[in-house]
């Protein structure tokens, strides 16, 4: 009971210094480590260190991303992008937010990872709508909250397991939670349009001098305007199978793909584009990676104290709130972890498989599970997703995080209405 005390105070502590502003990096290590000090096995640190610095998946889709943004940069095809675009970006006004986070939602049926389509999808949207005078809280915010669209494909690992405790295809429990699922995305997107309004961050930011250039003075370059979209349009046509030569093609790939076309459309300097792109990586290393580390040790540090497994098995333990737990279980885990998958499983596997002897679907409390573990992940500002898309952004991830909440939680009540009570 001490150390279960203990973790929650830690837990408390580490949120109230998030937001406070403390380098996220300090503030999450040293969470992570005081924890499994009391827990009695410190070296579980240095472990959870080890194993996030081989997470070479996601490193290599954030290293490739970030490398392609200077390179951008540098051959200035992100200012011609954004000069194109910005009067009817400007035009649409805060009905941006919306969009952006609706399009990441559907974009994220074919790039299936939150990380992943985060980095691909964040790298475009939130500098245009940064251009357009949205916060770039909101910006980033934006794209995560669209992240977890992926729920609506029927090849998603945690439709696939969905299907195996409830005995039945794939098609039918995308069928049986797409109009809830799709309701949470609503959700998402409107809350933080109300958000955005009532906080006067839909409008007004200014990028930093020299990137938009109203007086008519700067030429647009249709050529060059198009390079920053060729990754993304890449892997969504790979993703939905239209180009199969580009199904086999992963972010990292597409994004190497972009930095060529961007040398044979500008014809910069191949060195100075070599310099910027692995700047990029080593960027993106420190700042974005650095903090995805130390958010894994300080998940390691709640698993020294058996923090995520006391609440799974509490769920677990009381059939008599199956309902309750099966949906606020996930969705605390996923803000506590930054990962809706870990808890999804363990309560599927373990609890969804009874479902019928508490009145439930299990096609519905599967869903339950695996949706409302994804929306807790989407405000986690431990998240990877989350971490990349703030970064993106220029905020601290706490920052981008707090503004998800609302929504989040809305739509995660609406959820569970929908699917149990109804």
């Amino acid at each position: 009971m001490l150390m279960t005390i203990s973790g929650i105070l830690i837990v408390l502590g580490t949120i109230y210094c998030l937001i406070k502003r403390y380098e996220t990096r300090l503030v999450l290590f040293c969470s992570g480590l005081l924890m499994t000090i009391i827990g009695g096995v410190p070296m579980d640190t240095m472990r959870a260190f080890s194993k996030a610095m081989l997470e070479t998946k996601l490193f290599e889709s954030i290293i490739a991303v970030m490398g392609f943004a200077l390179v951008m940069k540098l051959t200035e095809c992100d200012k011609h992008l954004i000069n194109l675009l910005i009067k009817p970006l400007r035009k649409a006004g805060g009905l941006l937010i919306p969009a952006s986070v609706l399009v990441t939602f559907f974009i994220n049926i074919s790039i299936t990872s939150s990380a992943g389509c985060s980095a691909a999808v964040g790298s475009i949207l939130i500098p245009l709508m940064m251009a357009a005078g949205i916060h770039p809280a909101i910006a980033g915010a934006c794209i995560y909250a669209g992240t977890y669209g992926a729920m609506f494909n029927p090849g998603y690992p945690q439709v696939a397991l969905i299907v195996s405790v409830s005995d039945a295809d794939p098609v039918a429990v995308v069928a049986n939670h797409f109009y809830p699922l799709l309701l949470c995305g609503i959700i998402g997107a409107l809350s933080l349009w109300v958000i955005a309004k009532l906080r006067h961050e839909d409008r007004g930011y200014l990028l930093p001098e020299g990137i938009v250039n109203e007086t008519g003075e700067f030429h647009i370059k249709l050529s060059y305007a198009a390079v920053p979209l060729i990754p993304i349009l890449i892997l969504v046509l790979g993703s939905m199978n239209l180009v199969p030569m580009f199904k086999p093609l992963s972010i990292s790939h597409a994004m190497i793909i972009g930095v060529f076309c961007a040398f044979l459309v500008t014809r910069k300097n191949p060195q100075d584009i070599s310099k910027e792109f692995w700047k990029g990586a080593g960027n993106a290393f420190g700042s974005v990676f650095g903090i995805i580390i130390c958010a894994l040790v300080f998940v390691g540090g709640l698993t020294t104290m058996g923090l995520i497994q006391q609440l799974i098995d509490l769920m677990i333990a009381i059939p008599a709130i199956a309902k309750l737990s099966s949906g606020i279980g996930p969705f605390l885990l996923g803000i506590m972890s930054g990962s809706g998958d870990a808890a999804a499983v363990a309560f599927n596997k373990a609890v969804t498989i009874h479902a019928l002897d508490f009145g439930i679907s299990p096609m519905n409390m599967g869903s339950v599970v695996a949706i409302a573990g994804a929306l807790g992940r989407t405000m986690s500002p431990v998240a990877g997703g989350m971490i990349i898309c703030s970064t993106l952004a220029g905020v601290s991830p706490m920052e981008t995080a707090k503004r998800n909440a609302p929504g989040m939680v809305l739509a995660m009540i609406s959820l569970m209405v929908l699917m149990l009570f109804l």
